[in-house]
């Protein structure tokens, strides 16, 4: 998350007007869909100047949904991203989370009712986390995500979440992920957090790691079919250990 912002009008969360550009992206749409995963990128705390593709946050998120398809190559999983209409979360708009919402209803408009995964970083993350109360979701992975003290847990219950933070992270913090998973833990959430060593915010320090580790995640969870997962996957690690190594 940039942490950089402008001021926020007050006002109610925003809606997407009649004709605004589509929240949902297709980036992998070959028919019939079994399955979907949808990538969520970063922004900014606080600002209303439009999200673009060509941003950095947005670019970032292009080798992460490579990596993902890559590890998950069946032609039955809709890839897709989320296309937010401003940059910033915007305090109680929580605009992202609008968008994405609005992404899911999309979704299943498109391809029905399929199991859906989400992949968020930075604010991309809160915005997954904030929207796996919808009844499509199966799980999240979330890299580095912003995770306020008051952030929500109790509709993750039952739902699968995997955590993946750079221990130098100095834009969201880490130590802040780990208590999100141990409050997420408590509600019943199938929640485990990893930390990966060295690892930045923008996930260029060891990207390999960043991007082998998210498409494995990914393809855990949508052949888990509970929280155990694999008895030697990523988020069976995760769930073991109060905040595991990579």
């Amino acid at each position: 998350m940039d942490s950089r912002t402008q001021r926020t009008p007050v006002g109610a969360p925003g809606r997407r007007p009649a004709g605004d550009r589509p929240a949902l992206v297709p980036l992998r749409h070959r028919g019939p869909a079994s399955a979907a995963v949808l990538v969520l990128h970063g922004g900014r705390a606080d600002s209303l100047a439009p999200s673009r593709p060509w941003h950095v946050a947005a670019l970032r998120m292009r080798p992460v949904a490579r990596a993902v398809a890559a590890a998950v190559p069946d032609g039955e999983v809709f890839l897709g991203r989320v296309r937010y209409r401003h940059r910033g979360w915007n305090g109680s708009r929580a605009d992202p989370v609008q968008d994405a919402r609005q992404a899911l209803t999309d979704l299943t408009r498109l391809v029905g009712e399929v199991p859906v995964i989400l992949v968020g970083h930075s604010m991309g993350g809160r915005t997954a986390l904030r929207v796996a109360d919808a009844p499509q979701v199966r799980g999240v992975v979330a890299l580095a995500p912003w995770c306020p003290e008051d952030e929500p847990v109790a509709h993750l219950r039952d739902r699968e979440v995997i955590v993946f933070h750079g221990d130098r992270d100095r834009v969201t913090d880490p130590h802040a992920s780990v208590s999100f998973v141990r409050r997420a833990r408590d509600a019943g959430s199938h929640a485990g957090v990893l930390l990966v060593k060295a690892g930045d915010h923008a996930m260029l320090r060891r990207c390999g790691t960043w991007h082998r580790a998210t498409g494995a995640a990914v393809a855990e969870l949508l052949t888990s079919g509970g929280p155990a997962g694999p008895a030697d996957g990523l988020l069976a690690t995760a769930l073991s250990s109060g905040a595991g190594v990579l």
